[in-house]
């Protein structure tokens, strides 16, 4: 099958520390060439994969320093994707739905005529800054968006969904499970707490919890320039409580760096205060034995296994609880679980069964 995937420009591929969406589509890319079959990748020039790439700029948008809400370069890039792909023989088109910017991909595939689909990444609003601030433009969307098959990342994903979209299936985010493989025994009681600094991702409920359980608790991720409300949170709700002793916040984190600590911590903190689509760091942390305590909100409760693989809680109270019952879980029971339910190979073989039924229904439609 001739495959197209076209990414979001704002983060290479694959990501250098954070970047969830990225890191799904270079594994997505890397087992459907393991399947043999031809797959052109869309995206910026210092992304590496081993798909053919089609780039119409030269670094991702993060890396020169472009501020979020600058739309116009990611248009550009997006436009042109879609008018090469009107140039090529492809079976499918998939886009992948992310940030702000990627809502331009509606009216843009729109004017396609080669079966395609677009994966859900976030939830609807789109049209959001980091804060509190969301406008009103995603209703003008709506001429195009329920024309485009969609995937949801979750069932969850699926149903909170505000707007009148079309959804073709599920599938759950996979990792490639050659690459997370556990570096060693826990060592020491140190639980980590990993992601972006915002306050949806509770970083500050993970120190609040390590505190109150005295256990030592490491940050990693990276924090959100984008707003001084979002500086301000990192300084005085996550920064300002790391103490170098039990509070201690090491920074951003390269895939090795988060292999080597997500196998060695007792457990993972997330307490996310929204209802995540997914979760990547939830089935990372689980591939390398790392059981998870998070708050019950969004997709968590089809990822974590309570009792199992981790402790879904609903609050700070019995977070902290579970904290002291983390050692009674089973680490290898818990990569197994990802092992069946999230691998990248499960992934790649669902997606490309919804491939087959879109272009089915394309074929359809065009014999009407």
């Amino acid at each position: 099958m001739r495959i197209a995937q076209i990414a979001p420009p704002w983060i290479t591929i694959p990501p250098k520390s954070y970047g969830g969406t990225e890191n799904v589509l270079y594994d997505l890319i890397q087992e459907l060439r393991a399947h043999d079959h031809d797959v052109t990748l869309y995206a910026t020039g210092d992304a590496k994969t081993s798909a053919r790439l089609v780039s119409f700029i030269p670094r991702a948008l993060t890396e020169e320093g472009v501020p979020w809400r600058e739309h116009l370069q990611p248009y550009y890039h997006l436009h042109k994707a879609i008018e090469h792909c009107k140039t090529q023989r492809y079976d499918i088109v998939h886009a992948h739905l992310s940030v702000t910017s990627d809502l331009f991909l509606f009216p843009l595939l729109s004017t396609l005529r080669t079966p395609h689909v677009a994966t859900l990444h976030s939830n609807f609003p789109f049209d959001r800054m980091s804060g509190n601030w969301i406008g009103n433009a995603d209703r003008y969307y709506m001429d195009w968006a329920p024309d485009v098959p969609l995937v949801a990342i979750s069932k969850s994903a699926q149903a909170q969904q505000p707007v009148p979209v079309k959804f073709v299936g599920v599938v759950h985010n996979g990792i490639s499970l050659r690459k997370y493989q556990p570096t060693g025994k826990p060592r020491g009681n140190f639980f980590m707490w990993m992601g972006r600094f915002v306050p949806e991702k509770g970083a500050h409920r993970a120190i609040q919890a390590a505190r109150r359980a005295g256990v030592p608790l490491l940050l990693a991720g990276s924090m959100d320039r984008s707003t001084k409300e979002m500086q301000h949170y990192f300084q005085q709700e996550v920064r300002a409580y790391c103490d170098g002793i039990q509070i201690r916040y090491v920074g951003p984190v390269n895939a090795q760096q988060k292999i080597n600590l997500l196998s060695q911590a007792r457990g993972l903190l997330n307490p996310i205060e929204w209802e995540e689509p997914f979760g990547m760091v939830m089935i990372e942390a689980m591939a390398l034995g790392c059981p998870v305590i998070t708050f019950a909100r969004g997709a968590v409760p089809e990822i974590v296994v309570h009792g199992q693989t981790g402790f879904l809680v609903q609050n700070l109270d019995e977070m902290v609880e579970a904290i002291a019952h983390i050692d009674e879980l089973d680490r290898v029971a818990t990569r197994n679980h990802v092992i069946q339910n999230f691998s990248a190979r499960s992934m790649a073989e669902r997606y490309l069964e919804i491939y087959q039924q879109v272009i089915a229904d394309s074929l359809k439609m065009a014999a009407r």
